[in-house]
């Protein structure tokens, strides 16, 4: 369950980063960055809970690759900001 949760966390930060990217470029209206915003904490919420349920942390999330680093940054287990 950890490798599905790893992954499923490593697409949801992308998706984020994406969105961020659009909202610096202006692509969306206010009310599209609030839907967007409020989709994302709420990804994350969910995200954190089913780690709650399977005893995970979003840190064990992070797999270590050894020479290669993290699989994910440092400090993305934060919620994005609102």
């Amino acid at each position: 369950m950890k490798l599905v949760l790893t992954l499923v966390e490593l697409l949801r930060q992308l998706m984020e980063r994406q969105a961020l990217h659009r909202v610096d470029q202006g692509d969306l209206t206010e009310e599209e960055e609030e839907r967007l915003g409020s989709t994302l904490l709420l990804l994350h919420d969910r995200m954190t809970g089913l780690c709650a349920q399977y005893g995970l942390t979003m840190d064990d999330l992070n797999l270590d690759l050894g020479p290669l680093g993290t699989l994910l940054p440092p400090g993305d287990s934060a919620p994005p900001p609102g």
